[in-house]
């Protein structure tokens, strides 16, 4: 998808992704494909430029898979490195890197530069949403949304509603998760909520036992699909939401809730420290070139 590059503020776009790695990607082409204008900010030109490559390859396997409404126009895509460029949004999901001071302080920014009543959400699989919204001038516009990867392909997003988030936050974020035929799962502010409260300390452990010698990784996926009814396994999704991103949400869980289970085993720390960080470095615990 040719996107239009420009660093001042875009002609009010619907809807402002920020941050161009994978989650912003994935919610940009189901945003997109279901006919809503997109502007796409990333602080780095390189990746936004890369970034236009990969949203035109996801839209078009979204649409062989199905998972686009029949006869809609997609949305049209602009890009910037700007944040002014949120200024005319009517809901801005912030999907930066998973650390609670650079997101606090992008929806810092953020908070100070769009129309008051404007949704803004938090794409984040562990941080509490309070933590967050106390970053902002008005935390009662501030809703979590825990989008899954690929999100053009799984149909719930986790919805958190923090202690200050208000009325309007939650009607505003059903209505945009109705435009996206999503279905909305409402739950209560904790670190790592519900999805990942219980599917990231199962990773670290699968990885664990990888890493003591009792299996390999391609018999710990077999085993939990043939015998749990895992849809992967969870050393390829460990791959998937990319590890290093796992080990971020492990870290902010063991932190804040000072479950030792939730240390990030050796075994990923290497495999982070080596630059395999699962499908999107083409290497992790599987290889993908």
């Amino acid at each position: 998808m040719t996107a239009a590059p420009y660093d001042d503020p875009p002609p009010r776009p619907a809807l402002t992704v920020l941050g161009a790695g994978v989650m912003g990607v994935g919610i940009t082409v189901l945003a997109l494909g279901h006919g809503l204008p997109v502007h796409l900010v990333d602080i780095d030109r390189d990746r936004l430029d890369r970034a236009g490559e990969l949203i035109d390859g996801e839209l078009r396997l979204a649409e062989l898979m199905g998972a686009l409404p029949a006869g809609t126009a997609p949305g049209t895509l602009a890009t910037g490195t700007s944040l002014k460029a949120v200024g005319g949004s009517t809901a801005v999901i912030e999907a930066v890197t998973e650390n609670a001071a650079v997101k606090a302080a992008v929806l810092s920014e953020v908070s100070g530069l769009v129309r008051p009543g404007t949704l803004l959400i938090t794409n984040t699989s562990s941080i509490p949403v309070d933590e967050l919204a106390g970053a902002l001038e008005r935390p009662e516009e501030l809703v979590g949304t825990h989008f899954m990867n690929p999100p053009y392909l799984i149909t719930t997003a986790e919805v958190v509603r923090g202690p200050r988030t208000g009325d309007s936050a939650m009607a505003a974020v059903a209505a945009l998760l109705t435009a996206v035929r999503r279905r909305a799962v409402v739950v209560r502010d904790a670190p790592g909520f519900v999805t990942s409260r219980i599917l990231h300390p199962m990773i670290n452990d699968a990885a664990r036992v990888v890493e003591e010698g009792t299996a390999t990784a391609e018999d710990v996926d077999a085993l939990m699909q043939g015998c749990l009814g895992h849809p992967t396994g969870p050393l390829r999704t460990a791959d998937l939401i990319g590890i290093d991103n796992l080990v971020d949400s492990l870290t902010v869980l063991h932190e804040r809730t000072g479950d030792d289970g939730c240390r990030p085993t050796g075994l990923l720390l290497r495999l982070v420290r080596e630059g395999r960080l699962g499908r999107k470095s083409g290497r992790g615990f599987y290889d993908y070139t």
